[in-house]
């Protein structure tokens, strides 16, 4: 089988790595260079602590598992020492009382601990309020992206694989000899099935192939798809795991760094602006440390990004081929760190003719079916807005872009009206609604 992989983040390395295993022969095609997109750009917190409803969560949940499985008994990318989060305010207590009690029931690993067993796991953690509340999440993660990608895409290529870098795709064209995917420096690379993991570019690589996956404008000031990062100098602050405080979310970044992030502030956030590393965010932040750290005096922000989440439509992951009688399968998830080793094998099993029970409800044909979600997403998804809980979080789910964007279920793209071009079906985009219904 001749596989061509668009895209060399996490998850195109993870699937591109599976596929090589299995006696593909696979090109990946990257139109800058490898992580450029969203991988290097991530907190890269490993969990599926409120990731709602239930398909989603189990989805993620098995993400879990396949990391523990990629690291073995230890890997210098992996750093499965959990996540301890506390709760100041009633509203907060509130909802972190309901996600402690929904994840009990489904035996994800959590626990409610004292605020002394709290500063033995950290012993630098700062104080607390007395009537402070605290959780643990002792199976959850962070991974050093960049070092995962770096992983899986050497797995790829010690199979074989081919990385070609600089190559930005602008036709896909399918044919009885096979589907050639061109690039713009002339490059023509025939397969026998594509796989699209372009990430925040899905929309556009889709519509080459007359798919239709819509995807959030990852450029828009503000929205859910944007988030400040703040990577600062090294300190001599003692920290081992996630922490997510009331107004900022810490975790280790290698080298005695510590990675930061306030959601309050994202709505700021906006990728076509410069952030100064003694700037107003980065000042807003550093002011924060104390909240959570000790031991922390002196800090300074080396730099300050804002990322950019690949983010489909309705908020949740697409896997699948558009059309049946098209070799044209796309992967897009706004979870693609806690998913990539996962994804690579589901891909792999799928591409091989395997479907998946974990990926049943994420199939890209929803966007073209006239519903937004299938029927038991759609359900618990308006069930979760009517108890006002966050269905996306990648901090403390307290606040953030997710409640900003009017989540859930917030289409941010228009559809694009059925085409028909020689060799596909007629795809149909339906009536998508800015809410889910």
């Amino acid at each position: 089988m001749r596989v061509v992989v668009i895209g060399a983040g996490v998850v195109g390395a993870a699937v591109a790595a599976e596929l090589a295993a299995r006696g593909a022969r696979v090109t990946v095609l990257e139109a800058d260079h490898p992580g450029a997109g969203t991988t290097a750009n991530s907190f890269a917190w490993i969990n599926s602590a409120n990731k709602e409803p239930e398909p989603y969560f189990a989805l993620n949940h098995a993400g879990m598992r396949a990391h523990d499985e990629l690291a073995g008994e230890g890997a210098p990318w992996f750093f499965p020492a959990g996540n301890l989060e506390w709760a100041v305010t009633d509203r907060h207590k509130e909802v972190l009382a309901g996600r402690v009690a929904r994840l009990t029931a489904r035996d994800y690993p959590v626990e409610w601990i004292t605020a002394e067993q709290a500063g033995k796991l950290e012993p630098d953690l700062a104080a607390t309020p007395s009537d402070a509340v605290f959780a643990f999440f002792p199976h959850e993660a962070y991974t050093l992206p960049v070092l995962l990608l770096s992983r899986l895409l050497g797995a790829a290529r010690d199979r074989g694989v081919r990385v070609v870098g600089g190559a930005r795709v602008t036709a896909i064209e399918h044919g009885p000899a096979g589907t050639a995917v061109i690039c713009a420096d002339g490059g023509r690379y025939v397969a026998d099935t594509v796989v699209s993991c372009a990430g925040r570019w899905t929309q556009g690589v889709a519509e080459l192939a007359g798919a239709h996956v819509p995807m959030a404008d990852p450029d828009l000031a503000g929205s859910t798809t944007v988030g400040f990062l703040a990577t600062t100098a090294p300190t001599a602050a003692r920290l081992s795991r996630v922490l997510t405080g009331p107004r900022l979310n810490v975790r280790p970044d290698g080298g005695g760094r510590l990675l930061l992030q306030a959601l309050d502030l994202d709505a700021a956030a906006d990728p076509a602006t410069p952030y100064a590393p003694d700037g107003e965010i980065a000042t807003d932040m550093l002011a924060r440390l104390p909240e959570v750290l000790n031991a922390a005096e002196g800090t300074v922000v080396e730099k300050v990004r804002v990322g950019q989440r690949a983010m489909p439509g309705d908020g949740f992951t697409v896997a699948g081929f558009p059309a049946t009688d098209v070799p044209f399968y796309v992967v897009a998830t706004h979870s693609g760190i806690t998913l990539a080793p996962l994804l690579g094998r589901l891909v792999a099993d799928e591409l091989h003719g395997h479907e998946s029970p974990l990926l049943k409800d994420f199939r890209p044909g929803r966007f073209t079916s006239g519903e937004v979600l299938p029927h038991r997403l759609r359900h618990a998804v308006r069930a979760s807005s009517e108890t006002g809980a966050p269905v996306l979080r990648d901090g403390s789910g307290m606040t953030g872009a997710s409640q900003r964007a009017g989540w859930p279920g917030a289409v941010f793209h228009q559809p694009r009206p059925a085409t028909h071009r020689p060799g596909f079906s007629p795809w149909s985009a339906g009536r998508l609604c800015s809410r889910a219904p």
